[in-house]
């Protein structure tokens, strides 16, 4: 089973189950260095507060969130990025944290300098998967794996409506799409017709 790669101070990052980004990290830290990283990672400002549209602004706008749910999402991409730097083994995140994560790739300074260089010391990058079913189990382990360290490390449940349950995630894999709201009505589907439909594609 193919491994990410650390190269000198380059992490190298891939992505599975419909393109979510994943980390393979060094080793893992002791609890004060930990806990001092995970604090300035926390910190750290995505939001200009000179720019009239600021990250989580535009975040909301892109996916249709409110602007509360994005920065509920901002808060989890800081906590999935903390994983990735403290936990020890690859991480995977789920589809609303990895959907922030492209937005910060498109601020490349904030990215790669400010976020990467300064604060990291190490250069995250964000690549696709290559395919197939060991890949699949591959991304399905980290990303369980992922959902334990954020117990042990934030002493908490992750949210579900932002960290879907395995089983969950890997049902909703690739349902995903760009759409142009101004050329299609979107309808939420009826509970009823998602439980018959799982009923009979079991």
């Amino acid at each position: 089973m193919r491994k990410g790669r650390t190269l000198r101070n380059k992490t190298v990052a891939e992505s599975g189950w419909r393109a979510h980004g994943c980390l393979l990290c060094g080793s893992r830290l002791d609890d004060s260095d930990a806990s001092q990283l995970l604090e300035r990672i926390e910190g750290f400002a995505l939001d200009d507060p000179m720019a009239q549209l600021p990250f989580t602004s535009r975040l909301a706008g892109e996916q249709g969130w409110t602007h509360a749910f994005a920065g509920r999402a901002v808060r989890e991409y800081k906590r999935f990025m903390g994983l990735a730097a403290v936990a020890g083994h690859p991480v995977s995140p789920p589809e609303v944290v990895d959907q922030v994560w492209h937005l910060h790739l498109v601020y490349t300074k904030s990215y790669w300098h400010d976020f990467c260089r300064d604060l990291l010391g190490k250069e995250i990058h964000h690549c696709p998967t290559t395919g197939g079913s060991a890949e699949n189990e591959k991304f399905e382990d980290w990303y369980a794996r992922t959902l334990e360290s954020y117990r042990r490390v934030f002493h908490e449940e992750p949210p579900a409506d932002i960290w879907p349950s395995p089983a969950r995630k890997r049902r909703e894999s690739g349902l995903g799409r760009w759409i142009d709201p101004a050329a299609f009505w979107l309808l939420p589907r009826p509970a009823w017709l998602g439980r018959l439909i799982r009923k009979f594609s079991s």
